[in-house]
């Protein structure tokens, strides 16, 4: 009865903080795409769901309002992204306690998560100013070449569960001041915090005053929509982040049509403990790259290699710290674990510990937990398993709170441990040796899009690239020079002389004038 009384409560909550938001009723109440709650596991709100017909009519949409926008100036188009922030910071509580609501983020994340949104929106608005070219030295003279930067076209957006608006606004605000309009299709599984962004954007919009109808879309739905913006010519950039087989699954048919992509995708990542490390800071840094956001982050730790003279001091730190943290209602301030989005991942999550115990290892932790208080809801322990080797299955991404240790014995060793997954997208090394630490960063180090020291594998911080290499896709979002992917490069040179001297000495006089 108190899980029922819960849910109804969970419920009624979500619908006051769409109200707060300014979320019309009709956008959010009758549509066929149900939302649940991670926390109890129950419906939460129904939205508008479309297919491929609806998509293809945002698209057009969204290719007339880039026509207008394109001609816009860049700082005036970085003025719509800085009126988006402040709407942003004044709904900052609200929209957090949405993502906590339907991703299930403890309430730091929820916060954490609307903060990059804002983050990204002042990096988006200096940069409105800074989409600068190059002059280039030419061997003709009389001439000048310079290269120019144009906005590309409409951009879609597909986006995950567990980062439900912040990695839209990654895009969004990029693709806005580079000249682009969007339509972007959130998770079936976050279809409210989608909506109360487009109303907070609307909202941005209408204070602008100027710019064109559909420069920025929802369209909800599940791959019917998915196919249709990754079908459409119109659609010159698809940055798409899920798991690598929906990459795998989308990326000849973009590549059919020469569209420009930036994959987010998976990420079996792991970090190294040097003989020399810091094990408290080490403890601190796994213990939140483990089990924060339960695991489900793009950039969790889920490898661990340690040296062999510190391994049983940082094992009997670490089973301490997974045995101490605290899972439950991340609306609680005392809970540092929340639950697993679904049935599924918590599925998953008791195959891969059958697998590692089946090859040797040994767990400790991943019971499932507070099936008396929720049980519609899946949450769980985090598992800290004890590896020989590295097996298969650690080999292999499962999207939960598990972290897989195992022993080194040199640093040779650790950087082929480290680099044999299919995955690279981040990775990180706990040492004071400052030989260490450079070889891991070097060419012959991790091969990461995101290497750190000392620090955990998050790539949080909007002002650098984020993205990795091999199956992670390759792509690159957020800050340094990720601008560039949502602009056409071209490259001019003007003849201000009255010659014309060809390059690289070329002569092809033709005969003037009848001679």
């Amino acid at each position: 009865m108190a899980a029922q009384t819960l849910a109804g409560d969970i419920a009624r909550d979500t619908q006051d903080i769409l109200a707060r938001l300014g979320v019309a009723p009709n956008r959010r109440l009758d549509g066929a795409l149900e939302a649940r709650s991670p926390i109890t596991g129950e419906a939460i709100g129904r939205v508008d769901a479309g297919g491929a017909a609806s998509t293809k009519a945002a698209i057009a949409c969204a290719d007339a309002a880039f026509l207008v926008w394109r001609n816009v100036p860049a700082p005036r188009r970085g003025e719509l992204v800085r009126l988006f922030g402040e709407e942003l910071r004044r709904a900052k509580s609200e929209l957090a306690a949405l993502v906590t609501i339907e991703a299930g983020k403890i309430r730091s994340e929820g916060l954490g998560e609307v903060q990059e949104m804002i983050d990204i929106c002042d990096f988006a608005v200096g940069l409105s100013r800074q989409l600068y070219g190059l002059t280039l030295a030419t061997e003709r003279p009389g001439h000048r070449m310079m290269e120019t930067w144009h906005p590309l076209g409409v951009a879609g957006v597909i986006t995950s569960f567990n980062f439900p608006v912040a990695v839209w606004a990654w895009n969004a605000a990029i693709a806005l001041v580079c000249g682009n309009s969007l339509v972007w299709k959130p998770s079936e599984k976050t279809p409210l915090t989608a909506l109360a962004t487009e109303t907070l954007f609307e909202r941005a919009v209408a204070r602008f005053g100027s710019a064109p109808d559909g420069l920025s879309i929802v369209v909800q739905g599940g791959r019917e929509v998915g196919g249709a913006l990754v079908e459409d010519p119109r659609v010159r950039l698809v940055s798409a982040t899920g798991s690598t087989a929906m990459g795998r699954a989308i990326a000849p048919r973009l590549a059919q049509r020469f569209a420009r992509t930036i994959f987010e995708l998976g990420g079996n990542n792991a970090a190294v403990v040097c003989p020399s490390a810091s094990l408290d800071l080490a403890v601190r840094a796994i213990a939140f790259a483990a089990m924060g956001t339960a695991g489900q982050r793009c950039t969790t730790l889920r490898r661990l290699f340690v040296h062999e003279t510190v391994y049983d001091d940082l094992m009997a730190r670490l089973r301490a710290a997974f045995t101490a943290v605290s899972v439950g209602d991340p609306r609680e301030d005392a809970t540092l674990v929340g639950p697993l989005i679904d049935e599924d991942a918590y599925g998953a999550m008791r195959r891969a510990l059958d697998d590692a115990r089946m090859a040797g290892g040994v767990v400790v932790g991943g019971e499932r937990a507070l099936a008396d208080r929720f049980p519609a809801a899946f949450y769980a322990r985090p598992a800290l398993v004890a590896m020989p080797e590295q097996t298969a299955i650690v080999k292999q991404e499962t999207f939960a709170p598990i972290l897989y240790v195992m022993k080194y014995r040199d640093f040779d060793e650790a950087m082929r441990l480290q680099n044999e997954v299919a995955h690279g997208l981040s990775s990180s090394i706990f040492t004071n040796d400052m030989r260490e630490a450079e070889r891991f960063l070097s060419a012959e180090g991790s091969d990461c899009g995101i290497a750190n020291v000392n620090i955990g594998p998050s790539g949080a911080e909007i002002g650098g690239a984020f993205g990795g290499e091999k199956d992670s896709g390759g792509g690159r979002e957020a800050g340094s020079d990720s601008w560039k992917a949502y602009m056409r490069r071209a490259t001019n040179t003007i003849n201000y002389s009255e010659e014309l001297p060809l390059a690289q000495g070329v002569a092809f006089d033709v005969p003037q004038n009848g001679t």
